[in-house]
């Protein structure tokens, strides 16, 4: 685009500004119907383009307005249907964190509990909340700390619209994934939806609670594993045969969670068990705890990585008899911080080809100890 073009659309986007500023309901209706039509499905490079660099200042007078008149249900459905559009855009958070900053999950969750608020708002409110949520464990975070669990189980037991309660059935269960700090209080919240008497809000919540407990079942049981390691520690490897055998006990059901479903090997990644594995390895005290460490992270491992490489993992049962003492206190020493979005964790996992897993094992520790 050239100086004068980018001139130009710059007196183009002013102009709708001040055309926004100074209207009133009926202009800003007409001039959110023209913006759905023009920008549905855009990314935000279009859209920035749309704008001159400045989507922003449009967004930020959208929120405004919605603040201000959703209790009036002032074109409040073209409110949220326009705000979609910039929350959508998943390849960017800028739109999303301008949102938030600007009190945009209060409002919605407010829109929910407002008693005149009609239920396709209350759908799309939900909507642009999901979209939220999944966005991330901080933005779920953020809709938790908001009392959003209350007010969204609520929408769920009270509304009658088949659409308003499956979104809101889909979002908490979207709020409890890799949330941890939150479970119980959803879990616990489903749990008080169950004397509702409406079949299908039982139904919905049934769902819901199988998928929570699934999680917090994860949960406590990686609790269960750290506690178990910590009284290992304390103990200094000094032959404690009951917490050993916990500790055996604690990796294998971390193995069968993992092999049992892909989503709860995520959760489990999420909260860190792959240092507590690589640390049950090192226990040269107890050989089925790193029997069954090994196991554990073979299968998390395996399950994160390109088939062709998983032939590596050949009996990791036995990896335990080519360990050192110095392999073991490396391992026992750990400080690896390891995530499935983690690039270090994914460029260390395509080098697994071309060298043994112990020995992969102990520079993977040695790499991330180190910071990287």
């Amino acid at each position: 685009m050239s100086a004068q073009e980018e001139q130009a659309n710059i007196g183009k986007v002013l102009s709708f500004l001040r055309q926004w500023d100074r209207g009133g309901r009926r202009v800003r209706s007409c001039m959110l119907n023209t913006f759905l039509t023009k920008n549905t499905g855009k990314t935000c490079y279009e859209l920035e383009l749309e704008f001159a660099q400045v989507a922003s200042l449009f967004l930020a007078r959208l929120t405004t307005w919605m603040r201000l008149t959703y209790m009036f249900g002032t074109c409040l459905g073209l409110q949220l249907k326009a705000l979609g559009i910039f929350l959508s855009i998943s390849s960017h958070d800028q739109y999303l964190m301008e949102f938030l900053e600007d009190g945009g999950v209060l409002t919605l969750l407010d829109i929910l509990s407002h008693a005149q608020s009609k239920e396709e708002d209350k759908a799309e409110a939900l909507h642009l909340l999901l979209t939220v949520s999944n966005a991330g464990c901080k933005y779920r975070e953020i809709i938790c700390e908001s009392c959003g669990v209350k007010v969204i189980a609520e929408c769920l037991a009270k509304s009658n619209a088949e659409e308003t309660q499956e979104v809101a059935w889909t979002l908490m269960e979207s709020l409890s994934h890799g949330n941890p700090k939150y479970l119980n209080q959803i879990y616990k919240c489903l749990i008080t939806l169950m004397t509702h008497t409406s079949p299908k809000t039982q139904q919905l919540v049934l769902h819901a609670l199988r998928t929570v407990y699934s999680r917090l079942f994860v949960t406590l049981t990686f609790l269960l594993m750290c506690k178990v390691l910590s009284e290992a520690e304390m103990i200094k490897m000094t032959g404690s045969l009951p917490v050993f055998e916990q500790q055996a006990a604690a990796a294998k059901a971390i193995r069968m969670l993992a092999e049992e479903d892909h989503e709860l090997s995520q959760e489990l990644l999420s909260l860190g068990v792959i240092q507590n594995l690589l640390y049950a390895m090192g226990n040269r005290e107890h050989i089925e705890a790193q029997i069954q460490a090994s196991l554990a992270l073979a299968v998390h491992i395996c399950t994160h990585i390109q088939k062709h490489t998983r032939q590596i993992f050949h009996k990791p049962e036995t990896l335990y008899m080519n360990m050192d003492e110095i392999q073991a206190e490396i391992l026992l020493s750990n400080k690896v911080n390891i995530t499935e979005g983690n690039d270090s964790f994914q460029f260390i996992l395509r080098i697994l080809s071309s060298l043994f897993y112990l020995r992969i094992t102990v520079f993977l520790v040695n790499l991330f100890s180190f910071g990287w």
